[in-house]
């Protein structure tokens, strides 16, 4: 399938640079799969689309404050983003500007650590670097929140609160599962109240989710490695729902990567948890064995992200939509909109 079809267009103005002032009050359209019928909400109204006995399920990772600035030898300043562990020291990281030679050594958290650059990758931005010493809570006082670059803003403050979902738990993502900004802890409280089983998975995001598909055809993509863990609470959450033919609403494409990856082994009586990493690069045509709704905010176009909600969606219907919610003004990307796709 060429990658081009899973292209739209949209102004640079309906892209959300900043956050909505109250994570529940963003918009919310809603999707049918079979008759593909649209309605349009704020996001605090999917508690009337969620059913007692329907297992929610959200990614409790965490996104560490891995953007640093960096000085040259010479004083001048370089971004650094450490985007994956290789070990305790050594990292992979995109450098900006990317004029650093391999074997310089960037001082960064104030002196106190130092960043030697192994090498540069493919001519690119991206290196690896050896740090002084372990990450360490002092240092992470000193990085920022790594935002993503279609922003075109330095993170603040406020991105610490915003860029993070409420019940952020396992550090060890460098983006936010973005599905799960929109709720807030009285939200679930109300989920909860309503008959929902609200479970917990752990999926840490790379930098790669956001990397639009570089090949003509999306079957030559290399897709990238995600770690996760679920626990037992989770697997008897889940069987109890799909045992009662109740519906598993998965919270994110991270969510669904998970137990898509998981499929039938989620219900060997023999297995309680699970841990391990996916592959799984989930595009048109994909039969889901696990996931029976979604929420999902709007993506990029020519990702992963959006191929996946494709599949789930189907892909001319999705694109439709997509068409139709930036004529509507929606916002779009990370701090955009929600999707609930039923």
């Amino acid at each position: 399938m060429l990658t081009r079809l899973f292209e739209y267009g949209y102004p640079r103005s309906r892209i959300a640079v900043r956050p909505c002032a109250a994570r529940d009050e963003a918009r919310l359209l809603v999707l049918g799969r079979r008759g593909g019928r649209v309605g349009h909400r704020r996001f605090k109204d999917i508690v009337s689309y969620l059913k007692s006995g329907d297992c929610l399920v959200l990614n409790d990772t965490r996104v560490m404050p891995v953007r640093f600035e960096g000085r040259k030898a010479t004083g001048g300043r370089v971004g650094i983003l450490l985007s994956k562990p290789v070990s305790k020291l050594e990292w992979e990281a995109l450098i900006r500007p990317g004029r650093v030679r391999p074997g310089a050594v960037l001082k960064i958290g104030n002196g106190k650590y130092f960043a030697s650059v192994l090498g540069l990758a493919n001519g690119e931005a991206s290196a690896r670097v050896k740090l002084s010493r372990p990450l360490a809570r002092d240092l992470f006082k000193v990085g920022s929140i790594p935002l993503p670059p279609y922003m075109k803003r330095a993170p603040n403050a406020s991105d610490r609160k915003w860029y993070q979902t409420v019940y952020a738990r396992e550090a060890g993502s460098i983006a936010a599962p973005t599905a799960g900004l929109h709720f807030t802890k009285d939200l679930l409280r109300q989920i909860k109240a309503k008959g929902v089983s609200i479970a917990y998975l752990t999926c840490h995001i790379g930098y790669a989710s956001f990397r639009p598909v570089r090949s003509n055809r999306i079957e030559d993509h290399v897709m990238h490695t995600e770690h996760f863990s679920v626990p037992a609470s989770t697997v008897r959450a889940l069987r109890a729902a799909k045992k009662a033919g109740q519906r598993v609403v998965a919270v994110g494409t991270s969510s669904t990567r998970v137990l898509e990856e998981l499929g039938s082994k989620l219900f060997k009586a023999s297995i309680r948890s699970f841990r391990g990493a996916t592959q799984l690069f989930i595009k048109p045509p994909f039969r889901f064995n696990v996931v029976d709704a979604l929420i999902t905010n709007f993506h990029m176009p020519r990702t992963t992200l959006v191929m996946l909600v494709s599949a789930f969606a189907g892909r001319v219907r999705l694109l439709q939509v997509y068409k139709k919610a930036v004529r509507k003004g929606y916002r779009l990307f990370s701090y955009g909109d929600a999707m609930f796709i039923r």
